[in-house]
């Protein structure tokens, strides 16, 4: 087998010149296999950050880097094969709500997801504030509880796509995160070797996301379409705001929370976003004629229980305790010690949220990740009880706080700081 000299793929890429597939082919089963040594794999993203790679080399890059491991076998699983992406956002609980609403209307669900970093929480810290709930259940059972209850989720598997977990890792500390090319080929290998056929791609762009130009966000969503359809991928993207939390929790627990009163039939900005995906999934599916049908389905299914129904049948396949299902999927943990904050006197409306803030907020308040070994704690968070276009009367935020937090004059100062008010 023809080894990879790493010197001249570094230098191919420092010079602007095309690598071949053949190359890349090798560079991924390298990496995969921790045959390169960090310090030139970085290198060569550096390289690739200043140089970036053309669609060809970015398509070649992302089958290759699906091949680098095992792929998940859905051949006992109805078709399509349908997976959902976030980019990740402050607030973003949608897969908890969309799962089980794409459950009900039909569609059978599994899921890989990953953890949170920095602002951008994770799915797998969520859910794990569940009681019980079991993030990393046999590889060999996920068929078996997708056909049993519609819905199956797991943390990302290191067997899947082992060549892009690797070079995740050295981007996040080589500060090559932001670069288009290597963004696609992440998304789309793990999608690749997952075995989906048809991908819904939620790109968040604003301050509390990781692309904060519009302008960028389409050139990615462009470039996703275009590398998944050369892979035989049927790609939507939609780019959704993110200069303000979604919904009304920020924090893990309190996502579930927020999230679980959606799925019990209330309304708000989580529930149109999520009803807005649910439609664009079900239509690429052949499952609605047209969005609005869509759209009628997925309310239906939250509206009559049967989403819910769904996320009960989820949680309790994946462990969560009988405390927890006998509550109505409502003890979940909470913090004893909630501050809640008004507006100042002048306020009139909200005008802006600024989610970047937020999101640094929550996480320093021990809700989030600023290393991957920090642990996180699922009671803290915020509450929003004044959204965007909202009067500013009464309560603005409830912060949940651990006992005795000894910042706590701070994050109060913190939390009115990501506020813009009108003047009455």
């Amino acid at each position: 087998m023809e080894s990879l000299d790493m010197l001249r793929f570094i230098a191919e890429r420092r010079d602007g010149k095309q690598h071949s597939r053949e190359g890349l082919a090798l560079f991924a089963r390298a990496v995969a296999n921790r045959e390169v040594e960090d310090y030139q794999t970085s290198a060569w993203l550096m390289a690739a950050f200043l140089n970036p790679l053309a669609d060809d080399e970015t398509t070649w890059l992302t089958q290759a880097m699906a091949d680098s491991g095992r792929k998940l076998d859905r051949h006992r699983l109805p078709k399509p094969w349908v997976d959902k992406h976030s980019t990740g956002g402050v607030g973003d609980k949608t897969t908890i709500v969309l799962l089980p609403v794409l459950a009900a209307c039909g569609l059978t669900m599994l899921k890989m997801s990953g953890r949170g970093l920095g602002i951008t929480g994770g799915t797998v810290d969520k859910l794990e504030s569940i009681p019980g709930f079991r993030s990393t259940p046999r590889f060999s059972s996920l068929v078996s509880q997708a056909l049993r209850c519609g819905v199956a989720l797991s943390a990302q598997s290191s067997v899947l796509a082992p060549a892009d977990k690797a070079l995740y890792t050295l981007r996040d500390v080589t500060g090559t995160v932001g670069s288009i090319p290597l963004i696609v080929s992440s998304i789309l290998s793990k999608k690749l070797a997952a075995n989906a056929e048809i991908v819904v791609l939620d790109v968040k762009c604003g301050s509390g996301a990781f692309m904060k130009d519009p302008v960028q966000a389409e050139r990615l969503s462009e470039s996703l379409v275009k590398v998944g359809e050369q892979l035989g991928l049927v790609v939507k993207v939609r780019v959704s705001d993110m200069n303000a939390p979604l919904g009304r929790a920020v924090g893990n627990a309190l996502e579930v929370k927020e999230a679980i009163d959606t799925l019990s039939g209330e309304e708000g900005a989580l529930t149109e976003h999520c009803v807005s995906l649910a439609s664009e999934t079900l239509v690429a599916c052949g499952l609605a004629r047209d969005q609005n049908a869509g759209e009628a389905a997925a309310r239906a299914v939250l509206q009559n229980g049967a989403a819910f129904m769904k996320a009960y049948g989820w949680f309790q396949a994946q462990g969560a305790t009988e405390a927890f299902l006998a509550s109505g999927l409502k003890a979940l943990p909470t913090s004893s010690n909630v501050v809640c904050l008004e507006a100042p006197q002048a306020a009139g409306r909200v005008l802006g949220i600024d989610a970047g803030q937020i999101g640094l907020l929550v996480a320093d308040m021990g809700g989030g990740r600023r290393r991957a070994d920090d642990v996180i704690d699922p009671e803290v968070g915020v509450w929003i009880r004044r959204q965007v276009g909202e009067s500013a009367n009464g309560i603005l935020i409830e912060l949940h706080l651990r006992p005795g937090e000894p910042r706590e004059a701070e994050f109060r100062d913190r939390a009115l700081g990501a506020f813009q008010f009108s003047t009455r």
